[in-house]
């Protein structure tokens, strides 16, 4: 094992939170020293245009697995919904850590909650997943773009630009803001993977992958596999309007997932499953499960 691991990092103040949280337990909980290779991605240099239009969310992670190929990084630390479903050959998803609030939290100066904007209000996202579900419950809004780091889409908010946005809870906790998020957002279902961080190595680095069982959490992995193989089948991106979300019951032995699809007429389709799951194998059977029936429930809409 290399005397110091390197994590590649994103620039922003959050991604930078991520990785210095899992170099914290990597020097606290396995004893080995950490630097960090912060890097600039092209999903974070060009804000202008959705991320729909410039390539998607892998933008996010590119430049971070050069580091790895490169041998500058041993690991890379993602938020895991802006991983891929499927990684490039040579890379694998080493471990999925305990998740932080999965919910989309409304954020507002002035409204106390989606039910309270007036008609025809405001509301920052650039999330189809976000924006398909908003307007199911509320078509009277307009939808305008928002993009940026958290910073930057807190004072575009501050300044007026938008009567709301829509954020992940995850990130405004993990950076100490919990006072912005004036109510939770149930009704919306989170994306595959929200509010969980994944952790992506070289296939070839066992002794980094060994290493980072020990901050893996099993159940959260396993939720998310259920998540992402319903966004895998469906060819699920930042181009698609797609939520998944899996929730464990019965004494954490049972999960149920659920997801919706945003139809172009603002229809949702929504399916659901739940099942005993022992093991990821388990979990990923459930995603695809839930990922056919809502791929009949589309086609059936389609010819309705």
């Amino acid at each position: 094992m290399t005397q110091t691991l390197t994590i590649a990092t994103r620039q922003s103040p959050l991604a930078l939170w991520q990785a210095e949280h899992v170099a914290a337990r990597l020097q606290t909980e396995c004893g080995v020293t950490v630097q960090l290779l912060p890097l600039s991605t092209r999903g974070d240099e060009v804000l202008d245009r959705s991320l729909s239009k410039i390539g998607g969310k892998g933008l996010f992670v590119k430049e971070l697995e050069v580091a790895l190929e490169q041998g500058r990084a041993d690991l890379a630390v993602h938020s895991l919904k802006d991983v891929p479903m499927d990684l490039p050959e040579g890379f694998a998803l080493a471990a999925v850590l305990e998740r932080e609030d999965p919910q989309d939290a409304f954020v507002s100066p002035r409204f106390a909650d989606l039910d309270a904007l007036p008609q025809g209000a405001t509301v920052g996202t650039s999330s189809l997943r976000r924006q398909a579900q908003l307007l199911a419950l509320r078509p009277d809004l307009r939808i305008e773009p928002l993009r940026g780091n958290l910073q930057t889409r807190l004072r575009k908010l501050d300044e007026g630009q938008y009567d709301a946005i829509v954020l992940a809870a995850a990130g405004l906790l993990r950076l100490g803001m919990s006072e912005r998020i004036r109510a939770r957002l149930p009704q919306l279902l989170p994306c595959a993977g929200q509010g969980a961080l994944g952790i992506e190595t070289l296939a070839s680095r066992t002794d980094v992958q060994t290493l980072l069982q020990r901050l893996a959490h099993k159940p959260t992995q396993w939720a998310c596999a259920a998540e992402r193989a319903v966004s895998r089948k469906l060819g699920g991106s930042c181009s698609v309007p797609l939520a998944a979300h899996a929730v464990w019951a019965q004494g954490g032995s049972h999960l149920a997932l659920r997801a919706a699809f945003g139809l172009e007429d603002g229809r949702l389709v929504r399916a659901e499953a739940s099942a005993d799951v022992g093991d990821q194998p388990a979990a990923e059977r459930l995603g695809v499960a839930v990922a056919e029936q809502l791929s009949a429930g589309i086609r059936a809409a389609g010819a309705s």
